[in-house]
C-alpha cells in the first residue's frame, strides 16, 4: 500500500492515493468498500481521503459528525451530482438550469403526493394490488407450492409497484406483459452498478439495446392506454408536457427512472427481510403472531377472498414488524452518502477539528460501518429482530461510547439526499408481508446460506449472491 500525502495543504485529510494511475484504490474499494474503509480508518483515524476512479473521496467515519456534513447542505451539495449519474443512466438530457428552467424544482415538489394524506391514497391502492396478485397466486396454489424466493419476490413486488404507480395494462393478459417488461428491467438492472460507475454502456453488451426498449414502453401513446395509475406519475407527465424541448423519448426516460427509483432497492430489500424472518421461526411466530392480533382486533378475516384494510395508524404499531423490517434494512443497506465541495471550503466538526476541502472534492459517509459497529449494535453480524424493541415499543434510541447517536440506522441517506419514497417503500414493503404471512404458511425449501452480493456496494440495498427455494401453501 502506497500512501501519498505529497501537495497536501494544512489541514487536509491524509491521502490514500495508490500506485495505479486514475485507477487509485478503485479495485481495491469495489472488491470489499466495507473492509478497506474500515482498515484504514485503524490506520488514520476517522477522516481520510481516498483516490478512487480520478476522484477524491474524503471519508467522514465518526457518527458524531455526521450532522456536519448533512447541515452544511450549501456548500455540499447532492443533487447536480444525482442529476448527472441519472442522466447518464437512464438516458436524458442532463436538467441543466438554461434549458428546462425549474423544472428539477417542480419535479421535486412532486415528492408530496408520497406523504401523509396522498400517501395513504396511494398505499390503499398498493395494498388492493399486491392482494390481487396474491389472490391470483392462492389460485395455482391448492398445496404446497416451491418457488424461487427472489424471483417471487421480484415478480410480486414489481407488479404491485408497476400497476399502483403506472395503472393495469389492459391487454387480455396484462400480467405477460408486465411481465416482460420486468424481465427487461432485471436485465437493465445487473448492469446499473457498471452504469453508475461511469462505464461508457457501449461496452456492456446488451444493455443500450434492453434500456431503449424499456423506455420506449413509456412513451406517451403507450402510458395513456394504462388504465388508473397514480397521482405522483400523472403530476410528473403534466410538468413534462410544459417542456417543449423534452421531446417524447426524454420524458419516456424520466418515467423509466422513476421506476427503477421505485422498484430497484425495494425488491432485494423485500427479499432480505422475507429471507431473515424465514430463517429465524422466533422472529417469524412473533410478527405472524402481531398480524392475527391486528386481524382479530378490527374483525377482519383473513385468507385470499377477503379485502383486507390497514390504516396508516395500525401499520405503524405493528412494531415487531417494522423492527424485524429495520434489521434486515440494518444488515443488507450499503448506501455511500455523497456530497460535492462546492467551493474552497473549511468543514467545521465537532471538538474543533477542521477539514479542508478543494472546490470539487467529494465527502463520503458510508452508514455500513455504523450499522455494523459492535458499539452501536451487539453482535451486529446477527439477526435480532426484535432490535428496534423496547419495552413493546419502537426502540429510537441507540449510543456509542456511552453518547446517544442522532443517526443510527440510514438506509435511505440522509438530509437532502434522502429517499423522498421512503415512507411508501417501508409501507409496501410491510404490506407484502402482511398479506404472505396472514394468507400462507411459509418455510425454506432448502437449506442454504445466502450472502450478500458486494458488487452494488455504495450503490443501496445489496442483492442476495443466490437466490433459494421456500415453499408456501394457504394457511388452514
Amino acid at each position: 500500500v502506497f500512501f501519498l500525502f505529497f501537495n497536501r495543504k494544512t489541514g487536509e485529510p491524509p491521502l490514500i492515493n495508490g500506485w495505479i494511475p486514475y485507477l487509485g484504490k478503485a479495485l481495491i474499494f469495489r472488491k470489499d468498500a466495507y473492509k478497506f474503509l474500515l482498515d484504514q480508518q485503524k490506520k488514520l483515524g476517522d477522516i481520510f481521503t481516498v483516490h478512487i476512479a480520478g476522484r477524491y473521496i474524503t471519508f467522514i467515519m465518526d457518527p458524531f459528525q455526521y450532522v456536519y456534513v448533512i447541515r452544511n447542505s450549501k456548500q455540499l451539495e447532492f443533487h447536480e451530482f444525482a442529476n448527472k449519474m441519472a442522466s447518464k443512466t437512464f438516458d436524458y438530457p442532463p436538467l441543466s438550469k438554461g434549458k428546462f428552467p425549474e423544472l428539477k424544482e417542480n419535479l421535486h415538489r412532486i415528492y408530496h403526493y408520497l406523504q401523509g394524506k396522498p400517501l395513504d391514497i396511494i398505499s390503499d391502492h398498493m395494498m388492493k394490488n399486491l392482494q390481487d396478485i396474491f389472490e391470483w397466486k392462492c389460485s395455482q396454489a391448492t398445496d404446497w407450492e416451491t418457488e424461487k424466493m427472489y424471483k417471487f419476490c421480484c415478480s410480486v413486488m414489481f407488479e404491485a409497484s408497476f400497476v399502483t404507480l403506472y395503472g393495469r395494462v389492459p391487454a387480455a393478459d396484462g400480467h405477460k406483459v408486465i411481465s416482460e417488461i420486468r424481465d427487461k428491467f432485471i436485465k437493465f438492472d445487473a448492469s446499473f452498478p457498471y452504469l453508475a460507475a461511469n462505464i461508457p454502456i457501449e461496452l456492456l453488451g446488451a444493455t443500450k439495446k434492453v434500456r431503449k426498449e424499456l423506455i420506449h414502453h413509456f412513451l406517451l401513446q403507450n402510458m395513456t392506454k394504462w388504465l388508473g395509475g397514480s397521482k405522483v406519475v400523472q403530476a410528473r407527465q403534466d410538468i413534462f408536457e410544459k417542456y417543449e424541448l423534452l421531446g417524447d423519448y426524454d420524458k419516456a426516460a424520466h418515467h423509466f427512472a422513476f421506476l427503477w427509483a421505485s422498484v430497484g432497492n425495494t425488491i432485494p430489500a423485500t427479499f432480505w427481510a422475507m429471507y431473515y424472518l424465514l430463517r429465524h421461526p422466533e422472529a417469524l411466530a412473533a410478527v405472524r403472531d402481531e398480524i392475527d392480533h391486528l386481524l382479530q382486533s378490527t374483525g377482519q378475516k383473513r385468507g385470499p377472498t377477503y379485502n383486507i384494510h390497514l390504516t396508516r395508524e395500525q401499520l405503524d404499531n405493528l412494531v415487531y414488524l417494522e423492527s424485524a423490517l429495520n434489521e434486515s434494512l440494518r444488515m443488507c443497506s450499503s448506501s455511500m452518502n455523497i456530497r460535492i465541495s462546492q467551493e474552497d471550503f473549511v468543514l467545521k466538526l465537532e471538538g474543533n477539528q477542521e477539514v479542508v476541502l478543494r472546490k470539487g472534492d467529494w465527502i463520503a459517509l458510508y452508514p455500513q460501518i455504523l450499522h455494523m459497529d459492535p458499539e452501536v449494535y451487539e453482535d451486529p453480524k446477527e439477526y435480532k429482530f426484535d432490535r428496534y424493541i423496547e419495552n413493546g415499543k419502537k426502540r429510537t434510541t441507540f449510543y456509542k461510547a456511552g453518547r446517544k447517536l442522532k443517526y443510527f440506522l440510514m438506509p435511505f441517506g440522509s438530509g437532502i439526499s434522502m429517499c423522498p419514497g421512503r415512507f411508501l417503500a417501508m409501507n409496501e414493503m410491510k404490506m407484502f408481508l402482511f398479506i404472505l404471512l396472514s394468507h400462507f404458511d411459509v418455510e425454506l425449501a432448502e437449506n442454504k446460506a445466502v450472502r450478500l452480493d458486494n458488487s452494488r456496494m455504495g450503490l443501496g440495498i445489496l442483492l442476495p449472491d443466490v437466490d433459494i427455494a421456500f415453499r408456501y401453501k394457504l394457511r388452514s
